[in-house]
């Protein structure tokens, strides 16, 4: 299992935009000296402390200069156009890939209803103008003349340059949050990037293999291979002892960045949205792997997790140390000393993940302690990356 960082830049204060730029550099030089296999940065907007990175091509582009090992990875494009037209994308993720030496990795996404509304996306196209952007790029990248015509884009016989250094492209891949996503991403020969921060580990579990069935089927790859990978990140923080971890405020960091990223994402209308899809492929009768992943569902009581997490969705304060005690029971978060890292670590190794994206730079712990822990994780990457 690959060891990576996953970057937001995040800023509840009292910090600088400016300091929290020069703290992500200084990150990103760690951990390429520390063997960490890939930098995955966001990209989201109009997400006020949440997340400082709406210019992630312009942060990767400046971490490819000063870091010579690491992976650079996009996790991931907002696909819709209003965002990001996909010629721009192949545009700018081939450009990356020649400035750092080959070490690109491209995921993309739908996005969610706030950035929707910010760029003017509508809901209903959203999923397919990601489709037709899965579709476009990685031929951008592999033909001199370039023609599609779709639903959302038309472009005729167009040379797009550069083509990307890395041959026959980078490695694409899809976030995903939802059982749906998890099969298209297979079914489109992509890597899929979850997060586990919020779902058990059984789950986790029965995700991975709903992906894994879902590749195995793919024929005909949007790309030019099939990118058979899973990614999760998650909450990690790592300190000299279990008792320091937690001193360093670990229950309140991730008790932040579950009620923010919650608000954010408005998650009570994404909730709703992704429950109606599911009814609706439930009741088809059939509705391929997802249908046989949410059958095996419609009976199981909901998990701890999911009632605190409903609780906060309906506007309730949920205490701390209480949501931190319910991640943890259900293995969401990785925190404390090395050792209790190192078991957990090798709980989502034991799964199959290919690469665990470490969220370690989020909502108040300092910067210091930020670096303690991506110090002491990098000095069990060879425990788990022997390639």
């Amino acid at each position: 299992m690959k060891i990576d960082l996953f970057n937001e830049i995040q800023n509840p204060g009292p910090a600088t935009e400016q300091f929290r730029f020069r703290q992500a550099l200084d990150q990103a030089r760690l951990a390429d000296e520390l063997g960490y296999g890939c930098w995955w940065q966001v990209e989201h907007h109009g997400a006020g402390e949440f997340s400082l990175s709406s210019a992630p091509e312009l942060m990767l582009a400046a971490l490819s200069q000063q870091t010579s090992r690491i992976r650079l990875g996009h996790a991931a494009v907002l696909a819709p156009g209003r965002f990001n037209h996909p010629i721009r994308v192949a545009e700018r993720a081939a450009t990356l890939d020649h400035l750092s030496g080959g070490r690109v990795e491209l995921g993309l996404t739908r996005s969610t209803i706030p950035e929707w509304n910010l760029f003017g996306v509508e809901p209903a196209d959203a999923r397919a103008q990601t489709a037709e952007a899965f579709e476009m790029v990685p031929k951008m990248w592999t033909t001199d003349r370039f023609s599609h015509s779709g639903a959302h884009y038309d472009v005729s016989d167009v040379s797009i340059i550069p083509k990307p250094l890395q041959s026959p492209h980078p490695p694409l891949w899809q976030a995903a949050a939802s059982p749906t996503s998890f099969e298209e991403a297979g079914r489109r020969g992509v890597g899929v990037l979850g997060t586990t921060i919020w779902e058990s580990i059984d789950r986790v579990a029965r995700m991975i293999d709903l992906y894994r069935a879902a590749a195995a089927e793919c024929t005909a790859p949007v790309g030019s291979f099939v990118n058979n990978q899973v990614a999760y990140f998650t909450f990690v923080h790592c300190a000299e002892t279990d008792e320091q971890a937690m001193r360093n405020g670990a229950a309140a960091a991730a008790a932040w960045y579950t009620v923010t990223a919650l608000r954010f994402f408005n998650a009570a209308a994404e909730f709703a949205a992704t429950m109606q899809r599911h009814q609706d492929i439930l009741a088809t009768g059939d509705g391929g792997l997802t249908g046989e992943f949410l059958r095996a569902e419609v009976d199981a009581a909901p998990t701890d997790a999911q009632l605190v997490i409903g609780r906060i969705i309906q506007g309730e304060d949920v205490p701390e140390d209480e949501l931190f005690e319910v991640l943890s029971a259900q293995q969401s978060l990785i925190v404390g000393s090395p050792d209790t890292c190192r078991k957990k670590l090798q709980a989502y190794a034991d799964l199959g993940i290919d690469r665990l994206m470490c969220l370690q730079q989020i909502g108040p712990i300092g910067a210091d302690e930020v670096m303690t822990s991506i110090r002491l994780i990098g000095e069990l990457i060879p425990e788990f990356d022997r390639s």
